[in-house]
């Protein structure tokens, strides 16, 4: 890779002319040189095309306004318009910490094997306001798969290579597309976490990713499809089955608290030490605790009894 590669910042967008300034301002204030921010916006109604036309004839930054198929069909456009060596996906309301492209660019000049990289990330809420961060362990694709951690998508980069070899986003995967394609390229490059922030998820009410049912079904498929293409050994195999079954426990609903604790009940019969680990809801193995804890709640505050604060 040259010393200087250019970088390209693709930024799908719908409706959130609200927050997209942040997120252009905090690419452009990068302080690596050379960038270029690519926008696909699918023909919003809000304030965004306002926002975008107020940068001028810029040229480290394009944008689009035009219908489209929705978010995925957005990056694949900009995927393909993009001409960086290194490339990345920021969602529209999130934002880079100053710094990240630099550590980034310096991460894959130190590994030419090197795919795929990213760091932690601030949590920030609808006005900006921190409200945490992650502190993610070291990359390794069985951790990844058992859904032992995540790659977030406001610190991931990736090269161009990684991407001629595995393709873009896949369509059939609307509700995890950043989660599959990170999975598909570290099955074929090294990837490598970067003990650095890099960048800010925010979170705020209109955020696709409430829709819970539609991303553990989709992580399944996506999962599903790296199996029956990749032929992994058994213990990957077996960390695939584990992260489905964590996956649809954590997003189903409290009325669905049986199904949920049917799922830690197989995730843990797959692997039993999950119980140990911190994350794991172990009180969710006891049946009906979900519905009873709500009833034993009521009857507290019938009582006059304050609910716990934490």
């Amino acid at each position: 890779m040259m010393t200087q590669p250019l970088v390209s910042v693709v930024i799908p967008s719908y409706n959130q002319g609200r927050f997209i300034r942040e997120t252009i301002d905090s690419v452009l204030a990068q302080d690596y040189r050379p960038i270029e921010v690519l926008v696909l916006d699918g023909a919003s109604n809000d304030e965004t095309v306002e926002v975008l036309r107020s940068y001028g004839e810029r040229p480290e930054l394009r944008w689009w306004s035009e219908p489209d198929r929705g978010v995925v069909d957005a990056v694949n456009k900009g995927l393909n318009l993009a001409s960086g060596a290194i490339q990345a996906i920021q969602s529209s309301d999130d934002t880079y910490l100053p710094g990240a492209i630099r550590a980034v660019v310096a991460a894959f000049a130190s590994d030419p094997s090197l795919g795929l990289v990213y760091g932690d990330v601030e949590y920030i809420d609808a006005e900006s306001r921190l409200i945490g961060r992650t502190s993610l362990p070291p990359f390794a694709l069985a951790d990844y798969l058992a859904k032992f951690s995540f790659i977030p998508q406001p610190s991931a980069f990736f090269t161009k290579a990684a991407l001629d070899r595995v393709g873009g986003w896949n369509p059939d995967i609307p509700y995890a597309p950043d989660a599959d394609h990170y999975l598909r390229i570290a099955t074929h490059f090294s990837t490598r976490k970067l003990d650095v922030l890099l960048g800010r998820y925010r979170y705020h009410d209109e955020q696709r990713d409430r829709i819970g049912a539609r991303i553990s079904h989709h992580w399944e498929t996506a999962v599903r499809s790296w199996i029956a293409r990749e032929s992994p050994s058994a213990e990957l195999r077996r960390k695939a089955e584990l992260g489905i079954h964590l996956t649809h426990a954590h997003y189903l609903s409290d009325v669905q608290w049986l199904r949920r604790t049917i799922e830690l009940y197989r995730a843990a019969a797959l692997f039993p030490a999950v119980i140990l680990r911190d994350d794991f809801p172990r009180r969710e193995l006891i049946p009906g605790r979900t519905p009873i804890w709500k009833v034993l709640s009521r009857v507290k505050r019938s009582l006059g009894f304050k609910p716990r604060s934490s």
